[in-house]
């Protein structure tokens, strides 16, 4: 009994714990519900699972489906950014736990019932109670916020600190964790408004199928709008992330924070502004610029600080080019963050901001198929590229090390980017292939983009199997991780407790003089 107390608390009490439970969840949702696309319809695959899972697919519920869905994977993926963020930065112990609790029955809840109502009939207690879960997953949003509150004294950096900060000492990267959570939890909001007028003047539809209408109802906008810059804020907040893991830090940390923040605002205004203005691109493009230098300062002095590094590991003061790339290629897990950034720029940036600029020359001038192809591609690359690199930072928390860490990360970088570059050629295929002429580079992208990805799976798998099977273990991977962290939270508890001896110390000297 003991022993299944020790590991219920390390599931659900240590940020190794249920970050490992969030993303078995995110997992165990791809392959039940990923055998009902596409490709598993025509090996049989979607009919078997419907029928032994007792699964309710009606053609006109679809979107609705999809939906559904998506918000499931959506809310779960924010709860592991939660998890690191709580870890990752300075606040109250109680704060991090209340926090990690309430979001952690709040998308499990939502999770759990929202799938429920969509496939397995339309039992409005579960849609209720999906309601519920969603609810507890903004509250959880509303403590984050109130303990990244960065102008508190406690958490002013020293005159002489590496990190970006003002003169009075304010930390610019909490800063801009900050306005990262505000304009999620606004965001968030304006989607929930939209949805409080289903069945009353509002449909539900994919983004998709809307981008050849020439006028769309306020609420159609504003759920595009919406789906867009949560996206978005989930990238920006696991680039702030992964800046924090590698100690991002130095004159390009200063010049990072203001552009982040800045753009984070930006973009969230313009994509929130799509409803009223018609300039509202216009404004996202500016906070992109912003948001993207940010990450290219960090893509910079990451990918300096593993070849200085490294190199000093071994010893060589005077390198060659080829001893440099080299180094800089030692460690997947950690070069894989920045690489990912650089080959979005390919995938997903480079692929938008060239249909903004060619839109009506030759985008619109394809069939409606292929730009809806084109678009929701750009979608999912993002949305994997961001799974990867939250896999990068959890692998490395892990522990993995050798061999096993080698293969896991290079396994995910190149079959991920193999998968993601087929389908943007795929997707772009109109460019330099007819019609007519597409089949045989159709066969392939697809070929390519099922090997990668199914690649992906069996190590993301394995990697999961590992962590199943070291539950089991009396002194496993895990047994060290709850040790470290319960060392942890008894050293802040114990910090805690000294600065509040402190400071009423200070207020019954200062009464009794």
């Amino acid at each position: 009994m003991d022993a299944l107390a020790r590991r219920f608390d390390y599931l659900f009490r240590s940020t190794r714990g249920l970050t490992l439970v969030a993303i078995a969840v995110v997992s165990l949702i791809t392959a039940v519900f990923g055998m009902l696309s596409g490709p598993m319809v025509e090996w049989g695959v979607k009919e078997n699972t419907v029928n032994l899972l007792g699964i309710q697919l009606v053609a006109t519920e679809r979107e609705g489906r999809i939906i559904m869905l998506y918000h499931t994977i959506a809310m779960t993926v924010v709860a592991i950014e939660v998890y690191f963020i709580t870890e990752i930065l300075p606040m109250k112990r109680h704060e991090q736990t209340i926090i990690n609790g309430t979001i952690t029955v709040g998308y499990l809840t939502a999770a759990i019932f929202g799938l429920l109502f969509a496939y397995w009939g339309h039992n409005f207690i579960y849609h209720g109670l999906f309601l519920l879960g969603q609810s507890l997953v903004f509250f959880a949003g509303m403590l984050l916020a109130v303990a990244l509150w960065p102008w508190k004294k406690e958490y002013r950096l020293a005159a002489d600190s590496p990190f970006a900060h003002t003169r009075n000492g304010l930390d610019l990267e909490r800063l801009a964790f900050f306005v990262m959570a505000v304009a999620t939890l606004v965001s968030a909001a304006f989607g929930a408004v939209t949805g409080s007028y289903w069945g009353n003047g509002h449909e539900t539809f994919l983004a998709e199928d809307l981008i050849r209408m020439p006028n769309k109802t306020a609420l159609q906008s504003a759920i595009i709008g919406h789906l867009h810059i949560m996206l978005t804020l989930v990238a920006i907040g696991i680039t702030l992330i992964v800046g924090r893991w590698l100690r991002f830090k130095g004159i390009l940390h200063r010049i990072a924070m203001p552009l982040m923040i800045g753009g984070t605002i930006v973009i969230t205004f313009g994509a929130l502004s799509v409803v009223w203005v018609e300039w509202a691109h216009t404004t996202i493009y500016v906070g992109s610029v912003g948001v993207m230098l940010a990450a290219l300062m960090f893509v910079i002095f990451s990918w300096r600080q593993l070849i200085d590094e490294r190199l000093t590991e071994q010893g060589i003061e005077s390198p060659s080019f080829g001893q440099k790339i080299k180094a800089l290629l030692h460690d997947p897990l950690k070069f894989g963050p920045g690489w990912q950034m650089v080959f979005m720029n390919f995938t997903v940036s480079g692929v938008g901001i060239f249909m903004a600029v060619k839109l009506d020359e030759i985008f619109r001038v394809w069939p409606h198929r292929e730009e809806r192809i084109t678009l929701t591609g750009h979608w999912h690359i993002l949305a994997g590229l961001i799974a990867t690199i939250i896999l990068f930072y959890y692998a490395d928390l892990s522990g993995l090390k050798g061999k096993a860490r080698r293969w896991f990360g290079w396994t995910l970088i190149v079959m991920s980017d193999l998968a993601f570059g087929a389908v943007t050629v795929f997707s772009m295929k109109r460019l330099f292939v007819t019609e007519a002429a597409q089949q045989g580079l159709v066969n392939w992208t697809m070929l390519l983009a099922d090997l990668g990805l199914a690649l992906v799976l069996v190590a993301l798998a394995v990697f999961m199997l590992w962590r199943l099977y070291d539950l089991f273990l009396k002194n496993g991977v895990w047994a060290a991780e709850l040790k470290q962290e319960r060392k942890s939270a008894a050293e802040l508890e114990l910090a805690e407790q000294q600065q509040r001896r402190e400071a009423l110390t200070a207020v019954l000297q200062e009464t009794s003089s």
